[in-house]
């Protein structure tokens, strides 16, 4: 159950990091779309991390 967490908060909230760059008129390939892409994913894993403390 932890690593499915982390998995799914990694992956949705990189994601949406990866979408923050373009509302912020970066390219999608970009140092900064990568960047907050990174911050996306490590918040995703102490979120995932969190819900499946919870669930425990």
């Amino acid at each position: 159950m932890n690593k499915l967490c982390i998995f799914a908060g990694t992956t949705i909230f990189g994601t949406l990091g990866g979408m923050l760059a373009t509302v912020f008129g970066m390219e999608v390939f970009s140092l900064g779309s990568f960047f907050l892409s990174g911050v996306g994913s490590v918040l995703g894993v102490y979120i995932g991390w969190k819900v499946a403390e919870h669930y425990k």
